[in-house]
């Protein structure tokens, strides 16, 4: 007996594109009729989405968006907001086989409008369920949850599948499909687009450069690049990305960091850019410094694609993607010595810096294609109705 191809109601709280969202856009834009998704929140995301052609709504959170991951119990005024959220959804779910959530908030959301309208719900899981991320109070709840309702958890990494498990969630319901990301975009760029971008930045066209990509937080680690720099005279950096829920007081504090210890002129700070592949490509080496452990590390990906030797955190999903000394090198999260030690070790090697960053470019070809994920996910939600 065959089994049909899953009909699925994507739901995100998020109107940005974060890496969760970036994912979500490609499997929605796989899926084509076969999904539709619904925002809980408006923005750039949404017009990603209309872009790409895939069916998309926004119906906006009220109270409970002010629920925050170190929330211990949501208001009063956030339960009843999740009832109302979820009777709109619920109305979506009609054509649809399964619900999808792509976040935690989503998932709260999506356990009620499943119930509702009688769906099976899935959580994408896309985060490390352990402090300090999360509080213990919130952790509890969301694998309480995910125990009594879930019909599936898809989780982004073995790591995340892992914390989920330890913090007492069933195994039985856990499938690891990692991200998947379309190497097009990366094989575009060519060298002289590079170096003519390189230019524009105020970049000497013999500096050493890396780069870091991101949301801006303390956990992704800017402030511990910034202190790497400081060991390694004449290095340049890119600090690509902008806060996205609130981190303004961290992006002043990384220029204050800069200016204190004697950076100018040696740190581009670029804000959100979309044109990371280009950007990437610019950059000698990539550079991942997250002190928390990630949950995947999309990032790292992209940096091998773009053809470039990558620096990351050893730590959580991580591990899953570097083979350290072979298709990229891990440090010590937090270290910035040992940052600055990579980044030279690398500037001293070119010849070995590049035959580096090939493997890498072939072991994300092969191992973190976009084909693997979209498949993973449709096999993950099919025969759930």
């Amino acid at each position: 007996m065959t089994v049909a191809e899953p009909r699925a109601l994507f739901i995100d709280h998020a109107g940005v594109l974060g890496g969760a969202e970036l994912s979500l856009l490609d499997v929605a834009t796989a899926f084509g009729a076969r999904a539709e998704v619904v925002l809980l929140t408006d923005g750039p995301f949404r017009m990603a989405l209309e872009a790409r052609g895939v069916a998309v709504s926004v119906v906006p959170l009220g109270a409970l968006q002010q629920v925050k991951k170190s929330t211990r119990l949501p208001s009063p005024a956030a339960l009843a907001d999740t009832v109302r959220v979820a009777r709109r959804v619920a109305k979506h779910a009609s054509t649809h086989t399964v619900l999808c959530a792509n976040s935690q908030k989503a998932f709260v959301v999506a356990v009620a409008a499943g119930l509702i309208a009688g769906r099976p719900v899935v959580w994408h899981l896309r985060d490390i369920l352990a402090p300090p991320h999360f509080s213990r109070t919130n952790i509890t709840a969301a694998v309480t949850l995910a125990n009594l309702r879930a019909a599936r958890i898809i989780a982004n990494s073995r790591a995340t599948a892992d914390a989920f498990i330890a913090a007492g969630g069933r195994e039985s319901l856990v499938r690891v499909v990692h991200n998947g990301i379309d190497p097009a975009p990366f094989d575009a760029i060519d060298d002289l687009a590079a170096v003519a971008t390189r230019r524009q930045l105020g970049v000497p066209p013999r500096a050493y450069l890396v780069a870091m990509f991101g949301r801006f937080h303390e956990w992704k680690g800017q402030q511990v690049l910034l202190d790497a720099l400081a060991k390694v005279p004449d290095v340049h950096a890119l600090i690509v990305g902008a806060p996205l829920f609130g981190e303004e007081a961290f992006d002043s504090a990384l220029k204050a960091q800069a200016t204190r210890l004697g950076l100018h002129g040696r740190v581009h700070f670029l804000g959100f850019r979309a044109d990371v592949p280009l950007l990437m490509r610019t950059a000698d080496v990539i550079v991942h410094a997250s002190v928390y452990p990630e949950p995947f590390g999309r990032v790292i990906v992209e940096g091998m694609l773009a053809g470039r030797p990558v620096i990351a955190a050893r730590a959580g999903g991580v591990i899953e993607i570097v083979i350290d000394g072979d298709t990229g090198v891990l440090v010590t999260p937090g270290d910035s010595s040992a940052l600055a030690q990579a980044i030279e070790a690398l500037r001293a090697d070119p010849a070995g810096a590049a035959a580096m960053a090939e493997r890498g470019r072939a072991h994300a070809r092969h191992g973190f294609s976009l084909q693997a994920m979209v498949r993973g996910v449709s096999d993950a939600l099919a025969g759930l109705d």
